[in-house]
C-alpha cells in the first residue's frame, strides 16, 4: 500500500474513528476564538485541514478560513459536511509543508498533528512565520490520546511489532523543539487546555477501527499479515478484556500552546 494514498484511503472514517467530535469542536473554536482576540475579519489557516473538523466551526461563524492538505479525499470530506464551499473558505490540495500563500497573509495559523509529518519541521516553522502577519497567532495543538485508547493501541503495538521483525529499523527522526525553535526568534508562549471530555468505546469499536486501517501504524504490513494480526488482537482482547462488548472510557484533551512575536 503506497503511504502517499494513506489519507485519501482513510478519509471516509476519519472522523467516526477519532476522539474529537463536532460538538467539542464547537467548544474548542470558541476557546481560540477568546484566545487570539478574534474580531470578525481575523483570518484562520490550518495546513493538514484533513475533513476540517477543527476549523468548520469558524467556517460556520462566517470568520475567513483557508485549509491546505495534500489529500483531495480528505477535503471532499470538508466540503460534503458543509454542502459545499462557502465563500469564506479556500480549500487548496498542496503539500501542507510548502505554504503557497504571500507573506503576511495570515492573523492565525492553526495545526494539529502535522509537525511530525513534514521533511523539515524548521524550515516549515519558518514558512508558518512567513505567511502570519505582525502580531499574529501560530496555535500548535494536539489531541491527547484518551489513556483507554492509548493502552489498546499499545497493546495492537506489540502485536504488530512480531508480524515486522523482518522490517528493516527505520532511522529515528530528530526531536521536534517548536518551544527552543520560536523562543529563540522572539516568540513568547502560552500553554492552555482549551477542553477535557470524556472519550468512551466499546472494545469491538476499537477492533473495528483498526481492522479498517484508520491509523497510520495500521499500514505497515501485507493484507494477509495484518489479517492474522487483527485475528490476534480479536483473541488477546477476549482474554484481556473479558469481553468485546466492555466500555474503556477515559479523559481526552484538545491542548494548544499559543505562540505570538513580541
Amino acid at each position: 500500500m503506497k503511504k502517499s494514498n494513506y489519507y485519501d484511503n482513510i478519509a471516509p472514517i476519519y472522523d467516526q474513528t477519532r476522539w474529537l467530535s463536532e460538538t467539542i469542536a464547537e467548544e474548542v473554536a470558541d476557546f481560540i476564538l477568546q484566545l487570539v482576540c478574534a474580531t470578525p475579519e481575523t483570518s484562520f489557516l490550518e495546513p493538514g485541514v484533513g475533513t476540517g473538523l477543527n476549523i468548520i466551526p469558524l467556517v460556520k461563524r462566517g470568520y475567513p478560513v483557508t485549509g491546505i492538505d495534500i489529500s483531495a479525499e480528505m477535503l471532499n470530506q470538508c466540503r460534503q459536511k458543509l454542502n459545499g464551499t462557502p465563500d469564506n473558505l479556500r480549500l487548496i490540495q498542496a503539500d501542507a509543508s510548502q505554504l503557497p500563500f504571500s507573506d503576511n497573509s495570515f492573523d492565525v495559523v492553526l495545526t494539529v498533528h502535522i509537525l511530525h509529518t513534514v521533511a523539515d519541521w524548521r524550515a516549515f516553522l519558518d514558512e508558518i512565520e512567513r505567511v502570519l502577519k505582525p502580531g499574529g497567532f501560530y496555535l500548535n495543538c494536539q489531541w491527547i490520546t484518551p489513556p483507554a485508547r492509548r493502552e489498546f493501541e499499545s497493546n495492537f503495538q506489540r502485536i504488530l511489532s512480531k508480524y515486522e521483525a523482518s522490517k528493516p529499523i527505520s532511522t529515528a527522526k530528530q526531536p521536534i523543539d517548536v518551544e527552543g525553535y520560536l523562543h529563540q526568534k522572539g516568540y513568547i508562549s502560552n500553554y492552555s487546555v482549551a477542553k477535557e471530555w470524556l472519550v468512551s468505546n466499546t472494545i469491538d469499536d476499537l477492533i473495528s477501527f483498526f481492522q479498517s486501517r484508520a491509523y497510520g501504524l495500521c499500514w505497515g504490513l501485507a493484507d494477509d499479515q495484518y489479517h492474522l494480526a487483527i485475528n490476534e488482537l480479536k483473541e488477546f482482547c477476549l482474554n484481556y478484556y473479558g469481553s468485546l462488548d466492555k466500555i474503556l472510557s477515559s479523559p481526552a484533551k484538545f491542548e494548544i500552546w499559543a505562540y505570538r512575536k513580541v
